[in-house]
């Protein structure tokens, strides 16, 4: 699937089959991740690859958006270094990962991290040091279910401006 096909269709998946997802498979999706434009060139994340059941139980509970967390195969936690713009390079590594997910067959979905209550929580159950904030919390599997047709997005027409707003 090309870039502009993923970016079409990816839709945001919150139920998933409990077919595990090849080692190889996250290693691109983080690979792609990485590669992510941050401010600087400071590459400022890190991503933490969760696939142990009970420790994605715990983080969904922790959650107040994110309980199918717990029935994803996989979890990325994406966490930045606090920098000048760890929110904006943090996001452009979330939706890398998101794309990558679906040009490669999978399902995901952004679950917020920062500035929620439980981010703190989250960071410490993973033994990610004082530092980083947690920018998103990413399942990812093989999609349970597949939206497909138009989704409401708002018109081209009504979000391009040429030269003026």
């Amino acid at each position: 699937m090309d870039a502009i096909e993923a970016l079409r269709e990816r839709r945001s998946i919150r139920r998933f089959t409990n077919q595990p997802v090849e080692k190889e498979k996250i290693e691109t999706i983080i690979d792609c991740a990485r590669l992510a434009p941050s401010a600087i060139n400071i590459q400022p994340w890190e991503f933490v690859v969760v696939t142990e059941s009970a420790k994605r139980e715990e983080i969904a509970r922790l959650t107040d958006y994110g309980k199918f967390i717990k029935d994803a195969p996989v979890l990325v936690a994406v966490f930045c270094k606090e920098t000048k713009y760890y929110l904006e390079d943090g996001c452009a590594a979330t939706e890398n990962i998101l794309i990558a997910a679906c040009a490669l067959g999978l399902g995901a979905c952004w679950v917020a991290g920062d500035k929620k209550a439980y981010a703190e929580a989250v960071r410490e159950k993973l033994g990610v040091p004082n530092g980083y904030k947690l920018i998103s919390l990413i399942p990812i599997g093989y999609p349970a279910e597949r939206p497909r047709g138009e989704i409401y997005k708002r018109a081209l027409k009504d979000v391009l401006h040429w030269e003026k707003f």
